[in-house]
C-alpha cells in the first residue's frame, strides 16, 4: 500500500498508470455531475512556504469536491523547522488532520514530514521535485495523443525540479525525454544516469541545442528561467538562456503536430513568446486544469485506500 506521494521514483510504472487511469475516469465522472463526498469531515493541512495559484486552488477545490476541507498554513503560521521541529509539526498535524500537503523549498523537509506523519503526505513542490505537476503533464499528453508509450517530450530551459520529475515520469511510463539547457543549468550527470537506469540509455538525453531537442518531439515543454528564490539572479539568467526561448523559429524545428506545455506562470517573450503561448493556450490551460483532476484522485486514493497496491 502507498502512504505518501513524495517522489515519483518511489512508484512503479504500473502504479502511475493506475493513478492516471483512475484520474481520467474521475475527471469524466466530474464532468457529468458531483463526485461522491467520500471525504466528508476529513481535513487536509496544506503547508505553503511558497505561494502558488494553481497548487493552492487545485488542492482546496479537490477537497471541496470530495466533501472535505483544506486548511492553508503559511510559513508565518507554523514556522516549519524554525519555531518548532518538523517532526513535531508532522505529529501534531497528523493527529488533527487526515492528510498533509507541503510546498517547500527543501525536499528534505517534505521527506521528514512523511517520516513522522501518521497520515499521508503529498509533495506539492520542493526545490528538488514537483511530482504532481509531472503527473498532470503526462495526463495532458495522454489526453491529447491517446497514449504515452514511445512519445517524446522535449524540455527546453532550466534543469530544475519540474524537469527532474518530468524526466522520471517519462522513464517510468515508456516515454523519451530530452532536455536542452545552457551550460551550468543542465540536469546533472548522476541524475541523468539514474533515470537511464529506469528505462534505458535512450530515454533521457541532454543537449545544448534546443532545435536538436525538439526534433521529432510530440510535446515541447518550457518553464520560467527564474524560479522563486532566484530573483536576484534574473539578469544573469536571462543572458545565460539567450537562444533557449520557445518561439516560432524553434517550433519550426518540431513536428507540425507537436503540442506546447508550460507549468505556469509564463513570462511572455522571455522563455516563451506570446504568439507561441497563445497558439497553444488551450493545451497549456488544460494542463493546468489537470493539476486539479490528478490531485483530486491522488488525495482520494491516499486518504481512502492507501493509493492501491
Amino acid at each position: 500500500m502507498i502512504k505518501d506521494f513524495v517522489n515519483l521514483r518511489d512508484f512503479s510504472g504500473e502504479q502511475l498508470v493506475a493513478l492516471l487511469d483512475r484520474a481520467a475516469a474521475d475527471k469524466q465522472r466530474f464532468t457529468e455531475g458531483p463526485l461522491p463526498d467520500d471525504l466528508d469531515r476529513q481535513v487536509l493541512a496544506m503547508i505553503f512556504e511558497k505561494p502558488s495559484l494553481r497548487t493552492r486552488v487545485s488542492f482546496e477545490a479537490a477537497m471541496t469536491h470530495l466533501g472535505g476541507h483544506a486548511i492553508y498554513l503559511t510559513r508565518d503560521d507554523i514556522g516549519l523547522g524554525s519555531r518548532e521541529p518538523i517532526r513535531d509539526v508532522a505529529r501534531v498535524l497528523g493527529r488533527m488532520c487526515d492528510g498533509l500537503v507541503a510546498r517547500t523549498f527543501s525536499h528534505e523537509s517534505v521527506e521528514e514530514l512523511a517520516r513522522h506523519s501518521p497520515v499521508p503526505v503529498i509533495n506539492a513542490l520542493t526545490d528538488l521535485s514537483h511530482p504532481c505537476q509531472a503527473m498532470a503533464d503526462v495526463m495532458t499528453v495522454r489526453e491529447h495523443f491517446g497514449s504515452l508509450q514511445g512519445r517524446k517530450v522535449a524540455y527546453v530551459g532550466d534543469g530544475n525540479n519540474v524537469a527532474r520529475s518530468l524526466a522520471v515520469a517519462c522513464a517510468k511510463l515508456g516515454m523519451c525525454f530530452t532536455a536542452a539547457s545552457p551550460a551550468g543549468y543542465r540536469l546533472d550527470d548522476e541524475f541523468v544516469e539514474s533515470v537511464r537506469e529506469i528505462a534505458g540509455p535512450a530515454c533521457c538525453l541532454t543537449t545544448d541545442d534546443p532545435a536538436e531537442a525538439v526534433a521529432g518531439a510530440d510535446a515541447v515543454y518550457t518553464d520560467t528561467w527564474v524560479s522563486m528564490g532566484q530573483e536576484e539572479e534574473k539578469a544573469r539568467r536571462v543572458r545565460d538562456f539567450d537562444g533557449f526561448q520557445v518561439n516560432k523559429l524553434l517550433m519550426a524545428a518540431a513536428p507540425d503536430q507537436a503540442i506546447v506545455l508550460h507549468c505556469l506562470p509564463a513570462y511572455r517573450d522571455c522563455e516563451i513568446t506570446d504568439g507561441v503561448f497563445e497558439a497553444h493556450a488551450e493545451t497549456i490551460f488544460a494542463q493546468a486544469e489537470n493539476r486539479l483532476h490528478f490531485q483530486r484522485t491522488l488525495i482520494h486514493a491516499l486518504l481512502t485506500d492507501g493509493g492501491g497496491e
